[in-house]
């Protein structure tokens, strides 16, 4: 299910307004003059500079509420790039990293890319190459933010089904019919199609095909804990988990 797929949800909007939000780009260098290059050229580009003199610093900060990056130095005196990276590996959903170093090697960025990064520039750094891998980061970002309010808004609706609607929904999105759904619940099949009905429309699915990708999408999406379940684990499970 992508946005379009999405587009009549009622917080869809929630997300078009974070993904329209000018763009920031943060800046982690202890090398003030490259600081001060950098937040010129992005400032420039038209997008929002923020710039941070060690990795500390840039922890300290706010969630960005709008699409971003990350520029980094490998080099940091406090804590260096790649710990910084696996320390906001959780929390860093909708801000893809650029490390930038002037004394890089293989190994270091084999780590980079392992660890997430999109990109792995040498300085000194081309104004061209750097703007290109901040445009492609941004509109990676604009994806994962959308992605993600997406997948909130499907959890918000999930959450407001009852115990017996999710009952429902789980057989119904393992393909059983109706009667046979009754048969694994114990109740009529006139009370499963009123259960069904009411978790179509709460889910917002306009088909059967619709709640089924809805159900992809919230199984895949619900943590580390059902990822490990592995993926023949039922939708009511799930549920549990989430």
């Amino acid at each position: 299910m992508n946005a379009a797929s999405l587009s009549f949800l009622p917080h869809a909007t929630t997300s078009s307004t974070v993904s329209s939000a000018t763009p920031v780009v943060h800046v982690v260098d202890d090398d003030v003059a490259v600081r001060k290059s950098l937040e010129s050229l992005i400032r420039c580009a038209g997008w929002q500079p923020q710039t941070f003199a060690s990795a500390r610093e840039f922890l300290c900060r706010e969630r960005t509420l709008a699409p971003s990056c990350l520029v980094l130095e490998v080099a940091l005196p406090d804590l260096n790039g790649l710990d910084l990276l696996d320390r906001i590996a959780d929390h860093r959903i909708g801000m893809p990293t650029i490390f930038i170093t002037g004394c890089g090697d293989v190994p270091t960025a084999v780590r980079a890319m392992k660890a997430g990064a999109v990109e792995f520039l040498m300085k000194p750094l081309a104004d061209e190459v750097l703007l290109a891998a901040i445009h492609g980061a941004i509109e990676r970002s604009r994806a994962e933010l959308d992605d993600e309010n997406e997948v909130r808004v499907l959890r918000e609706y999930h959450a407001s089904l009852s115990q017996r609607e999710r009952e429902v929904m789980a057989l119904v999105v393992r393909g059983l019919l109706n009667k046979q759904v009754g048969g694994e619940l114990g109740i009529s099949e006139i009370t499963v199609k009123a259960h069904r009905g009411r978790v179509m429309q709460k889910m917002r699915a306009r088909s059967l095909a619709d709640l089924v990708r809805i159900a992809g999408r919230l199984r895949h999406t619900s943590g580390p804990r059902s990822r490990q379940l592995g993926p023949q684990l039922a939708f009511g499970q799930v549920a549990a988990v989430m």
